[in-house]
């Protein structure tokens, strides 16, 4: 079933001639949209290169590269090895060009054709010569806790932003140590550091967080992004008494030590960091917001409730990302939103569910373990949908469901015949749906399952061409959904984790543990087994990091190596006749990234649907620095 076109980014509409020279003014690149009388109010995205990749396989190189949101929509590209043009004709069907027979180490660089002009070369395309890219780490030093404890690092989540300003995406990996918390478990835990690191493995600086922020999946949201539009990423994140930056300086007292008897810090100052993305210097220091308080005041009074963060990035003003920072979902959530202007922090807004407007009108112990950001009211600036609730862009409350907490939620075009974005969400309260989904924009809850305990994990995309738009299915319940509710098919996928665009169709792929697969109605087909790798974060069995991070819009895994001395990024070998802007110049899919690493990683969903039967893809309204 072909859909209609129907772009999700509907944003407030501004003249083209209008937005050009609002940019123009600003001293920024203007991008009008071919074909149309108006255009969208345009986004700061990334100045980013070709990203071109050469994948070999047993018949010989898959090469692909970005279309940019930048790039005008009837662009077309040659391909050339070692400055010989390879291909017969321009490629206009998609990113991508198999050339066959060619080997390993053949050298690639495309050409843009803009109006019949060929266009310099790209980047140098980087090979995957075995099917993998190892990008090389170094753990921290283990040590040993005050009870005597031993423990060593091992490469957690990761994420990735232009640290330097050279077109080129960098990785900002997080090392946990081996005896990292729940909020839930009492004892000590090692430093978390996090490390900036380039694509041939230099290691631009390293943070390390001190004593005095706890180890776990809770404890440390990092946010990469470029906030202030000079081409270059920051890294933001929660910080306290002993934070080192990446030129050694330390934040507040370093000889401050707030750990109690269980491990737990309940006292002393807490703060948040902008770092600088290239040198890992902190630039500016300022109290976190919300303060703890009183920590019996967010559930309970040994230290797990009061410490549960999430964190994001967000377009709240339609044109140029914030930083989202937030404390809380059992009980009360406290949700602060920031500006990074000016080499300073502004804070925008904070919403409180104890606040006067707020309190007792279903908005607290609403949050899940993670959090998702869309327009989904459509008015062009983003709001931060926080579980079974959803704050606008202003920062007042939009709408709550009143289903309360649980694991995973999703936010996208589940359901492409209808207006809008939908989430789809698993619940843990007994007394709650065990799975919803909602629209996006009002809450309306358009179909749920019964009341079923603990809920604990759910998916929903179009992972079968069998029924139209996405599949959602989890962990308590039966059998996989359609957008109405519907049971299409009685077989559940194998995995309940983590999505990828893997081979040449647009239906997407599971990814769990440290495989892919293509779901089928009898038994899944295995496509990808990570080589000596490790997924993270225990059960949850997800990679370092997933998405569209080079070549085509297809999606790279990445996951650290069992010896935890690289990253090892794979990227699709398959070819496609599907052609899509980049994902990352998709703002919902890109902030996805941002987030993704916050507490109970989720995967990313694009502003649009992607799927069988889907409409000609949308081109973004962005422009760069």
């Amino acid at each position: 079933m072909q859909h209609p076109h129907r772009h999700r980014r509907r944003r407030a509409l501004l003249s083209a001639v209008t937005t050009a020279a609002a940019l123009v003014a600003a001293g920024l690149t203007a991008v009008t949209t071919t074909g149309t009388a108006e255009a969208a109010t345009a986004r700061q995205v990334e100045k980013l290169d070709r990203g071109v990749v050469s994948v070999h396989t047993d018949s010989g190189n898959l090469v692909s590269w970005r279309w940019l949101g930048t790039d005008p929509d009837n662009v077309s590209f040659n391909v050339y090895r070692a400055g010989t043009k390879v291909n017969s004709a321009p490629v206009t069907g998609s990113t991508t060009f198999f050339h066959v027979g060619a080997p390993a180490q053949a050298d690639y660089t495309v050409r843009a054709i803009v109006n019949g002009a060929e266009q310099p070369d790209s980047v140098h395309a980087i090979q995957f010569r075995t099917g993998y890219k190892d990008v090389p780490i170094s753990p921290p030093a283990g040590g040993t806790t005050p009870d005597g404890a031993s423990y060593t690092y091992e490469a957690n989540d990761a994420s990735v932003g232009d640290l330097d300003g050279d077109g080129q995406l960098d990785f900002v990996l997080k090392w946990q140590p081996t005896n990292a918390k729940d909020n839930s478990q009492s004892g000590y835990t090692g430093d978390t550091y996090l490390d900036g690191v380039k694509l041939d493995g230099t290691r631009l600086w390293r943070i390390d967080l001190g004593r005095n922020i706890r180890s776990g999946a809770h404890y440390t949201q990092f946010q990469v992004y470029d906030y202030d539009g000079d081409g270059k990423a920051e890294v933001a994140m929660k910080t306290a008494d002993g934070t080192v930056d990446g030129t050694g300086a330390v934040i507040g007292s370093a000889s401050a030590d707030h750990r109690n008897s269980s491990g737990y810090i309940l006292s002393g100052p807490e703060y948040l960091t902008m770092f600088n993305g290239q040198t890992g210097k902190a630039m500016q220091t300022v109290d976190y917001v919300p303060a703890r308080g009183t920590v019996s005041s967010w559930g309970d009074s040994y230290g797990n409730r009061v410490d549960r963060f999430l964190a994001g990035t967000a377009y709240l003003d339609g044109s140029r990302p914030s930083l989202v920072m937030a404390r809380g979902y059992y009980t009360r959530t406290v949700i602060a939103a920031w500006d990074w202007r000016g080499g300073s922090f502004t804070r925008r807004w904070t919403f409180d569910t104890n606040s006067s407007t707020n309190s007792g009108k279903g908005y607290d112990s609403q949050g899940n373990h993670q959090l998702s950001v869309a327009d989904v009211d459509g008015d062009g600036r983003d709001e931060i949908v926080y579980g079974s609730m959803a704050v606008d862009d202003n920062g007042n409350a939009l709408w709550t469901t009143k289903n309360g907490h649980g694991d995973a939620l999703h936010v996208g075009d589940l359901d492409p015949s209808r207006p809008g974005l939908e989430e789809f969400k698993v619940d843990e309260d007994s007394s709650k749906p065990s799975s919803w989904m909602a629209d996006a924009k009002t809450g309306q809850v358009l179909w749920s399952t019964a009341p079923n305990g603990d809920n604990g994990r759910g998916v929903s995309g179009d992972i079968w061409a069998g029924s139209a738009g996405a599949e959602s299915w989890s962990s308590a319940e039966s059998g996989i959904r359609d957008p109405k509710g519907t049971v299409v098919a009685s077989r559940k996928p194998s995995s309940t984790n983590f999505l990828s665009w893997w081979d040449g169709d647009p239906v997407r792929e599971l990814l769990d543990g440290t495989h892919i697969d293509k779901y089928g109605t009898s038994s899944d087909t295995r496509l990808l087994t990570g080589a000596s790798v490790h997924s993270n974060n225990g059960t949850k069995a997800t990679p370092s990091l997933s998405g569209d991070i080079l070549g085509d819009w297809r999606e790279e895994v990445v996951w650290p190596t069992s010896d935890n001395t690289a990253l090892r990024i794979y990227s699709t070998p398959y070819d496609t006749t599907t052609r899509i802007t980049t994902l990352l110049h998709d703002t919902q899919y890109r902030t996805a990234l941002a987030w993704q690493n916050t507490a109970y990683n989720q995967p990313p969903h694009p502003s649009f649907f992607i799927g069988d039967g889907m409409a000609t893809a949308p081109r973004p309204a962005v422009y760069t620095p």
